[in-house]
């Protein structure tokens, strides 16, 4: 398995990851890590364009 070399995709896909796991299993995760983890890569995956 390869993992990504952008960060900002990694950080996609741990926050995908995490939202899932709190519908399926009430992983309770405050809101603001998972705000903070969602601008996180947006502005990484803008920035690496």
């Amino acid at each position: 398995m390869k993992l990504t070399k952008n960060i900002g995709m990694l950080l996609l896909g741990i926050w995908l990851i995490l939202t899932g796991l709190m519908q399926v299993v009430s992983f309770p995760i405050p809101a603001i890590i998972m705000a903070i983890l969602a601008i996180a890569a947006g502005v990484l995956i803008l920035v690496s364009k």
